[in-house]
């Protein structure tokens, strides 16, 4: 029986095994800049050609970027899941805002179900961290933007994904960052002139979730997700239902 050689594995390999590794747990974010090349060097404890030759594989694949003179950074497009004139259309269409939420239904349920499992002390000091921002911009209603809170509103489910220690979810929910923030923003102005009760209503709600996460109850953390987009919905449909009535007794009045 003839055996083939052993092919030895060389040093850059273990190097790209390494940082792919760290761009797929989140460690290392879209667009961000790597350490210099000397310092990545020595933090690795290999040599800068083995090192350069690594960073040359990851951007053949197309997960990192050398700019002249500026340094290594991962590539921004693997934090875009829709392109920005997709965006667009999503967050101007009412139908696909319904589909939002029916897809963050599914998705936001799993992260906290397995942040609630999962989440390390270090998860829980950033998740405290986004929750106690969130509940800052409630604490500042009439003088807080809508833009701000609804940027609070998307880091705390980002947190709650980061926590989940799954690598689809986490990328899933991050590539919809942006998607997400403006579906908050665009559903928090209506709900809140919809029914009074709203702010408070989320406040309650978030800190419920929050402290399920917190205290490992992950069954309840995913019913407690899914109640939180259950009213969400809920508050749209009324008005929606409100902005249809409307428009028919205008075009009446019209008559």
């Amino acid at each position: 029986m003839g055996f083939g050689q052993v092919q030895s594995r060389r040093l850059s390999d273990d190097i790209v095994d390494k940082l792919e590794g760290m761009i797929l747990e989140g460690s290392l974010k879209a667009g961000e800049r790597l350490p210099a090349e000397r310092a990545l060097a020595e933090q690795f404890g290999v040599s800068r050609p083995s090192l350069r030759e690594a960073m040359q594989k990851l951007a053949a694949r197309g997960l990192l970027v050398s700019r002249q003179g500026g340094g290594n950074y991962v590539a921004e497009s693997l934090g875009s899941t829709f392109s920005d004139p997709l965006l667009q259309l999503l967050e101007s269409n009412p139908e696909a805002q319904r589909d939002l939420l029916e897809f963050r239904h599914t998705l936001e349920g799993s992260c906290a179900f397995y942040a609630a499992q999962r989440a390390t002390e270090p998860d829980r000091q950033r998740l405290t961290e986004a929750f106690e921002a969130l509940q800052d911009c409630y604490a500042r209603a009439g003088s807080v933007s809508r833009a701000e809170e609804g940027a609070a509103d998307a880091r705390f489910h980002l947190a709650i994904a980061e926590a989940s220690h799954n690598a689809v979810l986490l990328h899933t929910i991050r590539g919809l960052f942006d998607l997400l923030k403006r579906n908050v923003v665009t559903n928090i102005g209506g709900m809140y002139a919809q029914r009074s009760e709203t702010r408070d209503k989320l406040m309650e709600q978030h800190g419920e979730l929050y402290r399920a996460i917190m205290e490992g109850r992950a069954e309840q953390a995913r019913a407690l997700s899914d109640r939180h987009i259950h009213y969400v919905q809920e508050v749209l449909a009324e008005v929606q239902q409100e902005v249809q009535r409307t428009a028919r007794a205008e075009r009446r009045q019209g008559l």
